[in-house]
C-alpha cells in the first residue's frame, strides 16, 4: 500500500486541487484512467464548441441574404472539421499529461479505481491510501430504459465525436443542452435531424418563453417532437427505428434515420467508484452528497464537479475546486455560492442564463420586478437585420438586487457576463448596469434596456 497526503480522483477540475497540493509540498496522487483533461477537454465543452462554431458560420451565411449579401455554402469538409477538433484536444491533453509526468511529488495512476475501505482505493493491482481525498469523478451519458436499445448501435456525446462522415439523417433522443447543441450542428451541415423530447418543452430548465422561441427558430431547420417518449428501438437494413408514444394523445409513431444519438442526461460514475465503501453518502441518483462547504459526510473527503450533480458546468467545477481546496487547508471555511453561476447553450440562437427564473423567484417569496428588451429594438439589432431574441431580467422590489437574467439571441453567452458580474459583487443591484455608459450602437444596450423596462410581476 502506498500512502499519500492528497488523493484526487479525476483529471478535469480536480487538477486544480492537485496543483495546489503539490505547490504546498504535499505528496499527491491523481487517479485518471482516461486521457488528461477530463470530460470538458476530451468529450464535452471544448470539442463540441469546435464543431458548433463552423455550424454558426454556416447559419450566418445562409441568413446573409436578408442583409443584402448573397452567399452560398458550396460544401462542408466534415473530415477537416473533425480533424481540427481532434488535433486540438489531443495536443492539449498530451501537453497536460507531459506536465503531470514531469511534476515531482505527483503520481498519476492510469487505471480505474474503486474504494475498498476507509480512505483506501484499489487502482488496478495497487492499493493507495490518503489523508485527504477529493472526489472529482465526473459523470457519463445516461441511457434511458428504451426497449432493445442495447441491440441497436447508438451514439452518445462521447462516441459522436468519432464520426468520419456526415450522417444523412439522425434521430436525437433528448431535449437538453447536448441534444439541442448537436441538433444545431448536424442540421447546419446537412443532416436531416429529428429531436424526440419527452418533456413538453425543449430545454425545460430555461424560461418558458426562451424554450418556445428556441423551438420556433430551430424548427425552421429540423423536426422537433416534444411530449414524445421513446419506448423501443430497432434496426433494419442499417436504419435505426425508434418507436415513441405521444404523451398527449397516447398515439405511437415510428421515427427512422441512419444514426441514433442518445442525449438524455448524465449519470454519475459513483457506481464504478463505490465511495460508500469509504463512508461517503450518495443521493437517490448516485450523486455524492456534500454540504455548503463541499464536504462529504466523511471527514477529510470533499467532492465537486459533475460527481455532485449540482451545476454541471466546467466553470462551476473550477470554482468548486478552489473552494474545496481552501476548506481543506484553512480553518475559516468558505461556502460555495451558486446564486450567480451562469451557463450558456450554444445553439442558433444562443441562450445564456444566470440566477433564478421568474417562477423560482416567486416560489421563494420574492416580490419582483421583471424587465424585458428585444434585440430588434436596439440600433445594433436593426443593423443586424432585427434578429429574433430578447433579454429578460428579474429584480427584487425595493432593494434592486438582481435575482436572475435570461437571454436568447446572438452573443448571449457574452452578454450574460455583465449581469453575472453585477450579481456577484458589491450590493448586487442593477444600478451599475443602468448607470454605466454603454457603447452606442452595440448589442450590450439590449441588457441595459431590459433593466430600464422593469415592471411589477
Amino acid at each position: 500500500m502506498e500512502k499519500f497526503d492528497v488523493l484526487v480522483i479525476g483529471s478535469g477540475s480536480g487538477m486544480i486541487v492537485a496543483s495546489n497540493a503539490v505547490a504546498s509540498g504535499m505528496k499527491t496522487a491523481v487517479v485518471e484512467s482516461g486521457p488528461m483533461g477530463g470530460t470538458c477537454m476530451n468529450r464535452g465543452c471544448i470539442p463540441s464548441k469546435m464543431l458548433i462554431y463552423p455550424a454558426d458560420v454556416v447559419s450566418i451565411i445562409r441568413e446573409a441574404e436578408e442583409l443584402g449579401v448573397k452567399a452560398t455554402v458550396n460544401s462542408i469538409d466534415f473530415p477537416k472539421i473533425m480533424n481540427r477538433m481532434h488535433d486540438y484536444i489531443i495536443e492539449h491533453s498530451q501537453q497536460q499529461a507531459k506536465a503531470v509526468e514531469a511534476t515531482r511529488n505527483l503520481t498519476w495512476f492510469r487505471e480505474a479505481g474503486g474504494f475498498i475501505s476507509d480512505y483506501t482505493m484499489k487502482v488496478g493491482k495497487q492499493v493507495v491510501r490518503a489523508d485527504r481525498i477529493f472526489i472529482v469523478s465526473g459523470a457519463r451519458p445516461d441511457i434511458p430504459p428504451i426497449r432493445e436499445i442495447e441491440n441497436v448501435g447508438y451514439l452518445t456525446s462521447d462516441t459522436v465525436l468519432k464520426l468520419e462522415t456526415v450522417p444523412r439523417s439522425m434521430i436525437i433522443v433528448g431535449g437538453g443542452y447536448v441534444a439541442v447543441e448537436y441538433g444545431h450542428f448536424f442540421s447546419s451541415i446537412g443532416t436531416k435531424v429529428s429531436i424526440i423530447q419527452r418533456n413538453p418543452r425543449l430545454l425545460p430548465e430555461e424560461e418558458p418563453e426562451i424554450s418556445d422561441l428556441l423551438k420556433e427558430e430551430m424548427g425552421k431547420r429540423l423536426q422537433i417532437f416534444t411530449n414524445y417518449e421513446a419506448l423501443e428501438a430497432g434496426e433494419k437494413n442499417g436504419i435505426k427505428i425508434v418507436t415513441a408514444r405521444n404523451r398527449v394523445d397516447g398515439g405511437f409513431e415510428d421515427f427512422s434515420a441512419e444514426f441514433l444519438l442518445i442525449a438524455a442526461g448524465r449519470v454519475p460514475n459513483s457506481d464504478l467508484l463505490k465511495p460508500e465503501k469509504t463512508g461517503v453518502k450518495l443521493d437517490e441518483k448516485g450523486f455524492v452528497q456534500v454540504n455548503e462547504y463541499l464536504e462529504t459526510g466523511k471527514n477529510n473527503i470533499w467532492a465537486l464537479g459533475d460527481a455532485i450533480g449540482k451545476q454541471m458546468f466546467k466553470h462551476v467545477a473550477n470554482l468548486e475546486a478552489e473552494i474545496a481546496w481552501h476548506n481543506a487547508v484553512h480553518e475559516h471555511k468558505v461556502e460555495m455560492d451558486y446564486s450567480a453561476a451562469p451557463h450558456a447553450v450554444f445553439t442558433h440562437p444562443q441562450i445564456a442564463s444566470v440566477g433564478l427564473k421568474e417562477s423560482e423567484a416567486k416560489q421563494k417569496g420574492y416580490k419582483i420586478l421583471v424587465g424585458k428588451a428585444l434585440y430588434k429594438d436596439t440600433a445594433q439589432g436593426a443593423a443586424m437585420g432585427e434578429p429574433q431574441g430578447f433579454v429578460k431580467v428579474i429584480v427584487e422590489q425595493g432593494t434592486g438586487k438582481i435575482l436572475g437574467g435570461h437571454i436568447i439571441g446572438p452573443f448571449a453567452s457574452t452578454l450574460i457576463q455583465e449581469i453575472t458580474n453585477a450579481m456577484a459583487f458589491g450590493d448586487k443591484t442593477f444600478m451599475p448596469i443602468i448607470r454605466g455608459m454603454h457603447i452606442h450602437p452595440a448589442m450590450s444596450e439590449v441588457v441595459q434596456n431590459a433593466f430600464g423596462n422593469l415592471r411589477e410581476a
